[in-house]
């Protein structure tokens, strides 16, 4: 059946312990754990460490397995979300080695998933990119399938400033792209971690891929994007996509959430659908923060069925 969840990034402050409390005590099922290794945050709701896997023993192993079964609150995935194909060799190395550290954790969790990003580098086209991509993923799938570990890619492009665009720092971003990955990198190992708020912005279809990759579609994320159609109007398409689109809590935006949930009906997926809160409308303070899991969960529950 359907979990609903959420993206641990938006509490970071607080331990597992504590999020996982707080989980179970508004209803959700899951909860996607972050696990960036300890450091300062370049951009938001990265650098997050729920778990410090530089720090990982059979004794964290056990007091994070006590937590899940105590909470009754399971893990959906490990989520970590670098760019593995930065233009900087120092920091991708670090990427790519703490991404593999992910990956072996998983399976000493029971778990199946983990969730990241392709990576991109931004002055360079998809075509200049896809060498040195294969020469990367292929020894990081080649880890997974011998963990037994999916990595579930996010289709976010992944901007942050107008110097990026419209380069990036994720290639993964749309059908097109996705169908190649998976024909050159070739491996089963390798689907998404679905996020209809990036379709939404970029004008595209977000139905019609749910059953295209219904194989592959590992984890999804639910997150909203409302589009301020004066501010288009005025910069146009070609203006970075932040000056006329802004990330909101699941029914706040232009996503049909029940046309969404529906699709995923329709293709039988019984994964977990964890909310990831990017809406700066909640970001003032902790009780607004842990409010706006509580919000989203009354909202996206009504699309589900009920809890058996």
């Amino acid at each position: 059946m359907m979990q609903l969840g959420f993206h641990s990034a938006i509490l970071p402050d607080l331990s597992l312990d504590a999020i996982m409390k707080i989980a179970a005590e508004i209803g959700y099922s899951c909860v996607e754990v972050m696990c960036w290794p300890p450091s300062k945050a370049e951009r938001r709701y990265a650098g997050v460490t729920h778990i410090d896997l530089t720090e990982f023993s059979d004794k964290s192993i056990a007091t994070i397995l006590q937590t899940v079964q105590s909470s009754g609150v399971a893990i959906s995935a490990l989520g970590y979300y670098p760019n593995c194909l930065a233009a900087d060799e120092a920091e991708s190395k670090l990427a790519i080695e703490h991404l593999c550290r992910v990956i072996e954790a998983a399976p000493k969790l029971g778990l199946t998933t983990v969730n990241t990003f392709i990576g991109r580098n931004p002055k360079q086209s998809i075509d200049e990119n896809w060498p040195r991509m294969l020469k990367v993923w292929k020894p990081i799938l080649d880890l997974a399938e011998s963990k037994s570990v999916r990595i579930g890619i996010e289709n976010c492009p992944m901007f942050f400033s107008k110097d990026e665009w419209p380069g990036g720092k994720n290639i993964a971003t749309s059908p097109a792209i996705w169908r190649r990955l998976f024909y050159d990198l070739s491996s089963q190992n390798l689907g998404l971690n679905y996020d209809p708020s990036h379709m939404i912005w970029q004008y595209m279809d977000y139905l019609a891929p749910i059953k295209e990759f219904a194989s592959r579609l590992f984890h999804v994320h639910a997150k909203d994007a409302r589009i301020d159609r004066q501010r288009l109007n005025d910069v146009g398409v070609l203006a970075h996509p932040n000056e006329f689109h802004t990330p909101k809590l699941p029914g706040l935006g232009e996503v049909d959430w029940g046309a969404f949930f529906s699709t995923l009906g329709d293709i039988e997926f019984d994964g977990c659908v964890c909310v990831e809160v990017e809406d700066r409308s909640y970001e003032g303070s902790l009780e607004l923060r842990i409010e706006s899991l509580r919000q989203s969960y009354r909202y996206l529950r009504q699309f589900m069925p009920a809890k058996i």
